[in-house]
């Protein structure tokens, strides 16, 4: 899926995207009641570091990574993390977590007074960088993604990793184009 039309994308009842491909992480458990899912978080990342295309993110989401395939992932093998999607360079869209489920993406994290922000959001991750732009096939599939989430949840907020994880996290990253996505709920 290069290219994504806003109706293109639905989630279902059971809070999964079609089409996405579905890859299931373990790295996930239940929204602690009364979680209702009102947040979109957009990060960044990419594996090796600043490369771009290969299975390393599907890899360390899925408890799979090689810790001896590059030194970098010999830091990070251990982690126990995930998001309810990703979005390739190509605009792909990759699924984890069901979006009802409490993904593990956004760690030690508070908006507005609220803690531990997995409990009421959705992770969003593009492969890229705090050091280049992303690609226009990611922004047509993200603006798609976001139009399906707020057709199913009442979405109130968009933000950053770095906004609700400031000092700690930077990204999305100084490339991300905020003007590209529509952060109103009008």
């Amino acid at each position: 899926m290069s290219h994504t039309p806003a109706s293109a994308i639905h989630i279902d009842t059971a809070g999964l995207a079609s089409p996405a491909q579905y890859l299931l992480s373990p790295n996930q458990d239940e929204r602690p009641p009364p979680a209702e899912v009102d947040m979109i978080v957009i990060h960044n990342i990419s594996l090796p570091p600043n490369q771009y295309g290969g299975q390393g993110i599907m890899q360390l989401f899925t408890n799979q990574l090689d810790p001896q395939a590059h030194p970098y992932y010999a830091e990070i093998a251990h982690l126990k993390v995930s998001s309810h999607f990703l979005i390739r360079r190509t605009g792909e869209l990759l699924q984890f977590v069901s979006c009802n489920q409490r993904a593990w993406h956004a760690g030690l994290s508070q908006w507005q007074g609220r803690e531990r922000c997995n409990d009421f959001s959705v992770g969003i991750e593009l492969e890229g960088s705090d050091i280049e732009a992303f690609e226009d096939a990611q922004y047509v599939t993200l603006q798609a993604l976001i139009h399906a989430l707020r057709q199913r949840y009442a979405i109130q907020h968009i933000v950053g990793h770095s906004e609700i994880a400031p000092g700690r996290k930077t990204d999305p990253g100084p490339f991300f184009d905020w003007q590209r996505i529509s952060r109103s709920t009008d």
